[in-house]
C-alpha cells in the first residue's frame, strides 16, 4: 500500500514552516504556534502547551526558553498549583503574536477558499484519527 496521508501531512507542515520564514523571518515554526496558540487561547499552562503540540516537554521547554528570553512570553507559578507553571505572552509577545496569527489566518483562509465544508469536516476527521491511532500506539510503548 502506498501512503496516502502521512507524505501529504509532512510536506504541508514543511511548507507552512517555510511559509513562516519568509514571512515571519526570526521565528520557528514552533515558536509561531505557540505565540498563536497563546494569542487564541490566553495564558496556558505547559501542560497545555504539551496537549496542543504533542512536544517532548524538553523541547517544549527549549522553545519557551527561547521565547523567554527574547521577551515574548513570561513564565510564573501557577497560582492554583504552585509546582505548574503559566506561560503568558508579554507586551511585545502579544504584538508578535497578533502578526504572527494575521499571517497564519491568511494563509487559512486562502486554503478554506478553496475548499467546501464537507472537505473541511473530512480533513478534520481523517487528523483527529491519526492523531487518535499515533497516541493510542505510543501509549501501548510506554
Amino acid at each position: 500500500m502506498r501512503l496516502q496521508l502521512i507524505f501529504g501531512i509532512h510536506r504541508a507542515t514543511h511548507r507552512i514552516g517555510l511559509f513562516i520564514q519568509r514571512r515571519a523571518p526570526g521565528f520557528t515554526q514552533a515558536e509561531a504556534h505557540i505565540l498563536c496558540h497563546l494569542h487564541e487561547a490566553g495564558d496556558s499552562s505547559i501542560g497545555d502547551l504539551h496537549q496542543a503540540f504533542a512536544r517532548k516537554r524538553s523541547t517544549l521547554t527549549s522553545v519557551l526558553d527561547r521565547l523567554d528570553a527574547r521577551g515574548l512570553v513570561k513564565r510564573e507559578l501557577s497560582p492554583r498549583d504552585r509546582r505548574s507553571f503559566v506561560v503568558s505572552l508579554t507586551r511585545t509577545g502579544k504584538k508578535n503574536a497578533a502578526k504572527i496569527h494575521a499571517l497564519l489566518e491568511s494563509l487559512e483562509v486562502g486554503v478554506l477558499r478553496r475548499s467546501d465544508r464537507r472537505a473541511l469536516r473530512a480533513f478534520d476527521q481523517l487528523v483527529r484519527g491519526l492523531e487518535e491511532i499515533a497516541t493510542l500506539d505510543r501509549k501501548a510503548m510506554d
